[in-house]
């Protein structure tokens, strides 16, 4: 009965669907040559995951290159930003924190509320960001990837390659050379707490020197990871690997590969199209991680070997030649799997905190206007060949660092709560003279037009026409001097009202019936 149902479990495993047999996209290039070493499927479309703050730490650095804002220049974390999903740290709303602690913080926690905080203080809003990171892959050539928030959490549109972030991987240690130790921070420290990095190369491969992983159900277990020997350095990615250990075991593979060989084909010359749909996969990666397992964070713990898949296959031999035969692993597992069963080190932390800066007197970015998209690349034609390109963003204030304050604030987003005892305000009396002076003429013209019945009243029998010529006289000198009035203090439609009220007066006075 047991030899039926391990005969069974067997052929199930020869079964698996295939997608589970096919590779996912893999590729290790020179960092100097940009020289292919090894790919497979570098090409083809993928989610990114949380790999995507790479870009985001490219935008940003590019921003402080550029003098739209410092390392030190405090950014509002916004109530938009803590509602994101884990990983995170959980700042509130209103706290602030300077871009250098922001970016450690992405590239060890991979916390995505800090992310939106980075995204909402350089580029004033996720969506004016990711505006920049799409500007800044076109002029990068990474023409596979598209981008709609800086974090990596799920979205369908968002998606890269192999071979794009290979070329960011590249632009990141070329253009930025002062800041490389962002990617090589083994731990951070935040009070009490002790994060390390998730990149499980980092103190166990030789010559690991860091970058970035990511995960997601759809997206699997990805990594672009970097590694020096012998005076080169390789950069090598591996997308929608099934667990955390698989990922640097093909990883630990690939720059075995690399370090062993040389030549190969350019990177910008693995054929390339444009934007189109990732694979899911969700059944192949989370199939087994219960009902919590929609959305999860990268939070393995790397602080422990990731030994149960090492100890498992060692003393199951026949499944492991089940899984490389089903496509699940690579036919010459073992040299990076001891790499990944190894222990990690604990590293020295990095201490990063909230707050500002000692000293800092310059302006705090929040969230505002949507940012302008870089343009001074684009060439001059026309009558302004030849002349100076206008500035491709705003000069900075002291909301943000691109653009001046907004005209409207979403109080949704804003860090700051809204005051529910506040009341509308309304300006009455001199404040307002425009209403003073309607209020007057309307009562002025209410006893002018009293004042003739008064004056009729008073005729004479004996001289009724002496005396009606009296009262009209009187009542035309109170309309002018009531015309005066209204023109020393209230506004041109007011004075208009005033005069039209003198004009009435001077004919022959109304009934009181009229009024």
């Amino acid at each position: 009965m047991k030899l039926h149902a391990r005969a069974g479990a067997i052929a199930a495993l020869l079964c698996l669907p295939a997608a589970a047999a096919l590779a996912t996209p893999s590729l290790v290039v020179d960092l100097d040559s940009g020289a292919v070493l090894h790919q497979e499927d570098a090409a083809r479309s993928w989610y990114p995951a949380s790999i995507t703050k790479l870009m985001t730490a490219y935008v940003a650095l590019d921003a402080v290159r550029r003098g739209r804002l410092t390392l030190d220049t405090p950014m509002v974390v916004s109530a938009r930003a803590a509602r994101m999903a884990p990983s995170k740290m959980g700042f509130k709303p209103g706290s602030e924190i300077t871009l250098d602690n922001a970016l450690k913080i992405i590239m060890v926690k991979s916390a995505n509320d800090v992310a939106v905080t980075i995204a909402e203080g350089v580029g004033g809003s996720v969506e004016g960001f990711a505006a920049e990171m799409n500007a800044v892959s076109a002029r990068l050539g990474m023409t596979q990837s598209r981008w709609v928030n800086p974090n990596g959490l799920p979205d369908d549109r968002q998606v890269t390659s192999a071979r794009d972030m290979a070329i960011l991987a590249r632009a990141l240690y070329r253009d930025f050379p002062g800041h490389r130790e962002l990617w090589s921070i083994g731990a951070i420290q935040f009070g009490s707490r002790y994060m390390a990095n998730h990149n499980g190369l980092i103190g166990r491969y030789p010559g690991a020197d860091g970058m970035k992983t990511g995960f997601t159900c759809a997206a699997g277990f990805n990594v672009v990871a970097s590694a020096s020997r012998g005076g080169r350095r390789l950069i090598a990615v591996v997308l929608g690997a099934p667990s955390a250990g698989e990922r640097t075991a093909k990883a630990a593979q690939l720059f075995d590969k690399g370090f062993s060989g040389g030549g190969g084909s350019d990177l910008m010359s693995i054929p390339a199209g444009g934007v189109s749909a990732a694979p899911n996969m969700r059944g192949e990666v989370c199939v087994r991680r219960g009902r919590g397992g929609g959305w999860l964070g990268e939070d393995e713990d790397l602080n422990v070997p990731i030994a149960g898949q090492e100890a498992y296959l060692n003393n199951n031999p026949q499944m492991e030649f089940i899984l490389q035969s089903a496509g699940r692993m690579t036919a010459s597992p073992a040299g990076g799997r001891a790499v990944a069963a190894l222990p990690r080190p604990r590293f020295e932390p990095i201490p990063v905190y909230l707050g500002r800066a000692p000293g800092w007197t310059g302006p705090v970015m929040r969230p505002g206007a949507a940012a302008a998209v870089e343009v001074a690349d684009k060439p001059r034609r026309g009558k302004d060949k030849g002349k100076a390109a206008p500035p491709a963003v705003d000069e900075p204030t002291e909301t943000t660092a691109f653009a001046p304050k907004p005209k409207v604030i979403d109080e949704a987003q804003s860090p700051l709560e809204a005051d529910a005892g506040a009341l509308p305000l309304r300006l009455t009396g001199a404040a307002d003279p425009a209403g003073q002076a309607k209020a007057s003429a309307k009562a002025k013209a209410s006893a002018k037009a009293k004042a003739p019945g008064k004056a009729l009243a008073k005729v004479d029998p004996a001289h009724p026409g002496k005396d009606a010529a009296k009262a009209g006289k009187s009542a035309a000198g109170e309309a002018k001097a009531s015309a005066a009035t209204a023109r020393a203090g209230a506004k041109p439609a007011a004075t208009g009202a005033a005069k039209a009220s003198a004009k009435a007066a001077v004919k022959p006075a109304p009934k009181p019936a009229a009024e």
